[in-house]
């Protein structure tokens, strides 16, 4: 089953309401996308942590609806 980008940015928007998400479908399968997500909640979090509270968004949807997820995250500037 594939997810489509809207859904993949809500999970991660209900989890981190002030993030400023950013989601590109990188095969256009709604299988494979990057993802860009800047919130003050990774401030001081080690680079694993703030892709763990990502995944922990995706409410284990990750490696069943979505095969891949490249992730970029950081705290803003």
């Amino acid at each position: 089953m594939a997810m489509d980008a809207g859904e993949l940015q809500s999970l991660i928007k209900e989890a981190l309401p002030d993030a400023h998400v950013e989601i590109r479908d990188l095969a256009g399968d709604g299988d494979h996308y990057a993802a860009v997500v800047i919130d003050e909640s990774f401030r001081g979090k080690s680079r694993v942590q703030q892709h763990q509270m990502v995944y922990q968004a995706l409410k284990g949807k990750m490696g069943d609806d979505l095969h891949a997820l490249a992730l970029q995250t950081s705290a803003p500037e």
